[in-house]
């Protein structure tokens, strides 16, 4: 049986196919951890300026101190796989609660402004999913903006990165195989070179190149809030040796002070089902996420299991 991944037409939430396009959203959280928007409200505009910037800064900035990276360690004539290392060129903007994009060097005064406007647009898109995600579990509308909230507001970031050429796909990765630590993830791709794949029932499967989509994904703050009703899932992005391929991906996270716990009206409805997942700060995550990025998910649930005595849990900030 073929596997098809989930596309879904954002669009159509407008109209009279609003249910049925709310059950695949529905489906894909809970079988895929993925999925693909078109239509989502972005101008093509927009994202075209975006792509052509990226890529135009990365040949004039990035490029270059990759190519001397890959000197210096040798990567081309490796002969064993590589386990340390990505073959990625990144750069990391933050937008909230503090934005840092007037800080990072050799970005261009056009560039910077765009992504900027980028950021906005992404912003309020991950707002309407959360709503959305909200609708199909059956939580209070605006429960997850909440959740995610904290004292200062959720946290929200892009990483720019290229995939560069690579002439040894097989010993290494473009980036290895993990789950996101945070809420919702925001990617706008290459839509000429491929590379992202999910792990899905023990099979790698290409997420498909579409151009001007943003395809979504689950990080691990969202299978804790549903005890387990949607999941992260392993992902990586393998090497290509057919071009350089451009990755835009934005993550709208907790606060760091945020506390995440399973929702009580999620254990109320499934009172068969203990609560599975502990409850914990979001940023104890993080520091514990950052040394383990790699590895399975679960130990760091475990991790932070131990840790939840510690935790005062206070009521929920509001907006």
């Amino acid at each position: 049986m073929e596997i098809t991944f989930p596309v879904i037409d954002f669009s159509k939430l407008n109209g009279e196919e609003r249910g049925a396009t709310m059950e695949t959203i529905k489906d894909a959280c809970e079988n895929w951890g993925f999925f693909e928007l078109m239509n989502h409200g972005i101008s093509h505009e927009l994202m075209d300026t975006v792509e052509r910037m990226t890529k135009k800064h990365y040949g004039k900035c990035l490029e270059p101190r990759f190519k001397e990276m890959v000197a210096s360690k040798g990567l081309e004539s490796v002969q064993s796989e590589i386990k340390d290392l990505d073959w990625e060129s990144t750069f990391f903007l933050r937008h909230l609660p503090e934005s840092n994009i007037s800080e990072i060097p050799d970005l261009e005064e056009d560039y910077r402004k765009v992504m900027k406007e980028f950021a906005v647009e992404l912003e309020k898109l991950a707002e309407k999913i959360l709503d959305l995600l909200c609708e199909n579990l059956g939580l209070e509308q605006g429960y997850l903006k909440k959740i995610f909230y904290g004292s200062k507001g959720p946290t929200f970031g892009t990483k720019v990165s290229n995939y560069p050429l690579c002439p040894k796909p097989d010993l290494i990765k473009g980036l290895r195989a993990h789950t996101d630590a945070g809420g919702i993830i925001l990617l706008f791709q290459d839509d000429k070179v491929s590379g992202l794949q999910l792990l899905k029932d023990d099979q790698w499967i290409d997420v498909p190149p579409m151009k001007h989509s943003i395809v979504i994904n689950l990080g691990d703050q969202l299978e804790v809030i549903t005890n387990g009703k949607y999941k992260s899932i392993m992902h990586r992005v393998i090497a290509q040796t057919d071009g350089t391929r451009m990755s835009i991906a934005s993550f709208y996270n907790p606060g760091s002070d945020a506390v995440i716990y399973p929702a009580p009206a999620l254990l109320e409805k499934e009172a068969e089902k203990s609560q599975v997942y502990p409850k914990f700060v979001f940023e104890d995550y993080m520091k514990l996420y950052a040394g383990l990025k790699f590895q399975a998910k679960e130990p760091r649930f475990e991790a932070m299991k131990t840790m939840e005595s510690t935790v005062n849990l206070g009521p929920i900030a509001t907006v």
